[in-house]
């Protein structure tokens, strides 16, 4: 049965992680299928936070792996849900 994995990151302080992020994107990019950030704005702001959605690939030890390099930048929230598939 196949899994699908789709990670959720909740960013907070934007500008101060973005760099890292970046990093390990670039790092992973083989096992990232989707990506779409989200973050709140309006007319008068743009909020330091936001969210990601990342679709992967790649099995069991590629999300691992994902996971653990996420869950180690400061200020991140990771949530991951995984669907099996018939």
């Amino acid at each position: 049965m196949a899994k699908r994995c789709v990670m959720g990151l909740l960013v907070t302080n934007r500008v101060q992680n973005v760099p890292e992020l970046q990093k390990i994107f670039t790092e992973c990019g083989c096992y990232i299928k989707t990506r779409l950030g989200l973050h709140d704005t309006d007319a008068s702001s743009c909020s330091p936070n936001g969210i990601i959605l990342l679709e992967l690939f790649g099995g069991d030890q590629a999300y691992a792996e994902v996971e653990e390099k996420l869950k180690a930048v400061q200020g991140l929230q990771v949530q991951k849900m995984i669907f099996d598939q018939a």
